[in-house]
């Protein structure tokens, strides 16, 4: 399958226009056509409607492929490339933001540092496609056990970090009083679904058997303050590293105690880190 063409109908699919496809990749109109319909002739299936533009059910089959299968060849090209290189003087850095807590900050290096807050689950795409030199994800998991994160390259993954977990309410929340909460007495409350910021939602159901945790508002950003903001007007609860929940005012961060769950914090990166990379590959892995 050439992946030129795949990615020609990725991006029709997405686009919706033949027009607006070709424009976005440089193409004539005439040429993506012709992709779309090499494309279909080669897997002997329509995948597109004409009018409107829309996947056909083998073309919604279809999508569910490309993107790991483009995924993986740009992580290819990156990955040759990164081996062909000079090293880098400067160091790129892709992180989920509950993963940039104090022990990660004090590991930066004092200059030439360019850091790119991304989404939990791009922050392995970002590294293995060349975006990120290095990358840190944080999550929810049991002590000692690693976080499940997305299959798109070969990538070394080191633990860098793990700490407790808090709740955090507003302070006039009837629970803010609590020593503890356990998260099953949670599972009606009102929550904060907030992918890139928070932790998922999806992990406390999975947590705790796949049910509940309902959201009653959902925050698409990646702005840790202004989670906190919403959490502390009492939009939601929201569940948090302890070092991002204590001392927000508004609020009251009261631990998890049950079940036993961590936040942990994982060190990304492809082939050998060399540079300001491999530096701080060292630093984070001496203070773990």
């Amino acid at each position: 399958m050439d992946p030129h063409l795949l990615r020609t109908y990725v991006t029709v699919a997405r686009l919706a226009s033949f027009s607006e496809a070709a424009r976005e990749l440089g193409y004539t109109q005439s040429a993506v056509s012709q992709h779309i319909a090499a494309l279909e002739q080669d897997l002997g299936a329509p995948l597109l409607t004409r009018r409107p533009v829309a996947p056909t059910a083998a073309g919604e089959r279809l999508l569910e492929h490309a993107g790991p299968l483009l995924l993986r060849l740009d992580a290819a090209r990156a990955d040759v490339a990164r081996m062909a290189a000079a090293p880098a003087h400067g160091l790129t850095l892709a992180v989920a933001v509950t993963a940039l807590g104090p022990r990660v900050v004090a590991a930066l290096p004092a200059a030439g540092v360019t850091l790119r807050v991304l989404a939990r689950d791009e922050v392995p795409a970002a590294v293995a496609t060349g975006g990120a030199d290095l990358g840190l994800v944080g999550g929810l998991a049991a002590p000692s056990d690693p976080l499940r994160l997305p299959d798109v390259a070969p990538l070394t993954i080191h633990g860098a970090g793990e700490e407790p977990v808090c709740v955090l309410l507003p302070a006039s929340h009837p629970l803010a009083r609590r020593a503890g909460l356990r998260l099953g007495d949670l599972v009606d409350a009102r929550w904060l679904d907030a992918p890139g910021a928070g932790l998922p939602l999806a992990h406390l159901r999975a947590a705790h058997g796949g049910a509940g945790f309902r959201p009653a508002l959902r925050y698409e950003g990646t702005d840790l303050r202004a989670l906190t903001a919403l959490a502390a007007a009492g939009h939601g609860l929201v569940l948090l590293p302890r070092t991002a929940a204590v001392g927000v005012p508004g609020t009251a961060a009261v631990p998890l105690v049950a079940p036993r769950l961590v936040h942990r914090t994982e060190l990304v990166h492809a082939g050998s880190p060399r540079g300001a990379a491999a530096a701080m590959v060292d630093k984070l892995l001496e203070r773990t």
